[in-house]
Formats: structure tokens, C-alpha cells, sequence
């Protein structure tokens, strides 16, 4: 079965998002809701491994973390949309556990799912 990337991040926006919610932290909007922002920035997350299928979770977050720092946003103690802060704008091995679990679990979807995307 074919797969659209679009369809693809929204698999992966709503497993980050349950992930989240698992470590309580419930500030992640369902994929409908989402901010068009967050929703191309998770494209641009899957084109990142679709284009490097041996990249490193470490790989991810500093694909995640170039484009933040490029937009403008900055470390925060929370994440806050309207000041472009988040607390994840750091080095990956400066992140917790917790927090590099989230760029294993998206390459792993992107990973599983990469050929099953259609016209990328």
C-alpha cells in the first residue's frame, strides 16, 4: 500500500504527539490542529532521512534543531510559539533520554514506512 508523505507525517506527528502525552506532556495539538509550520517542519524532517537512510537519530535532531536556529527560535525553558523558544534547542547528547527517544521513534516510522512513500 502507497502512502503519501503528507500521510506519512501525520503518522509520525501523531506518534510524537502520544509520545508526549506518555511523558506528560500534553502540549502537542492532534495532527488537524496542528500549525502549518509544525506540519512542514515534520515533512522536512522525513525528507531529511528519505534522502539519508543512514542517519542517526543524532542526524534528526540536528536536521530538527538547523531549521529551528534558521526560523529564529531559541532555547527556552518551555516551548513557547509566540517567543520561539523550546527546550529541546540543544546538542542532541545534551538532551534526555526522554527527549532522544522522540528522534528514534521518528526514523524508525520513516525507516519502516520509506518504501511504501509514493513520489518521493
Amino acid at each position: 500500500m502507497k502512502i503519501t508523505i503528507w500521510q506519512l507525517a501525520r503518522i509520525c506527528h501523531e506518534t510524537n504527539r502520544l509520545y508526549c502525552w506518555s511523558i506528560g506532556d500534553p502540549s502537542q495539538l492532534p495532527w488537524e490542529a496542528a500549525p502549518q509550520w509544525q506540519k512542514d517542519s515534520t515533512v522536512n524532517g522525513i525528507r531529511f532521512h528519505l534522502k539519508n537512510p543512514m542517519a542517526t537519530p543524532a542526524d534528526s535532531h540536528a536536521n530538527w534543531l538547523a531549521e529551528k536556529l534558521r526560523e529564529g527560535w531559541k532555547h527556552g525553558t518551555m516551548k513557547d510559539t509566540f517567543l520561539k523558544t523550546h527546550p529541546c534547542i540543544l546538542p542532541y547528547d545534551e538532551l534526555s533520554q526522554e527527549q532522544q527517544a522522540k528522534d528514534s521513534l521518528f526514523m524508525g516510522i520513516v525507516n519502516a514506512l520509506r518504501n511504501e512513500v509514493q513520489g518521493e
